[in-house]
């Protein structure tokens, strides 16, 4: 079943690894504006900066590592871009909802997109090893 090394998987790893930099930047740039180095203070903007950002960096990491054992079990294709594509989107619709309105709908549609998505490649690499596709 391992057929090749995860040539989707590392496409997504380049455009997610990029979509977090923003993310990271725009906490720096609040740090340097607040003068706030450790934690997030009392700034409520700067805390949720941080807390978009750093929800990205928990998520993201697993939800790659599950695209690429999908696509090294041998998933089609079409699976691993969708799936790519919608985490991209699902992280980008959190990050925006978070970031703008954190009781909004964005960041609970945001949440079960990447949700999903994670369920979907466990299952696919799961139904994989057992044969069953």
């Amino acid at each position: 079943m391992m057929e090749h090394a995860p040539t989707y998987t590392l496409v997504f790893i380049a455009l997610l690894a990029l979509m977090s930099l923003p993310m990271a930047i725009a906490v720096g740039l609040r740090r340097a504006k607040t003068g706030i180095m450790m934690l997030a203070g009392d700034d409520e903007d700067l805390l949720r900066r941080i807390r978009a950002h750093g929800n990205f960096i928990e998520y993201v990491p697993l939800a790659l590592l599950a695209l690429a054992g999908a696509e090294m079990a041998g998933a089609a294709p079409w699976l691993l871009i969708t799936c790519g594509l919608v985490l991209m989107a699902a992280r980008l619709i959190h990050y925006i909802g978070f970031r703008h309105n954190p009781n909004g709908p964005a960041r609970l549609i945001g949440t079960l997109m990447t949700t999903l998505t994670i369920l979907a490649l466990s299952v696919a690499i799961l139904l994989r090893m057992a044969g069953l596709v």
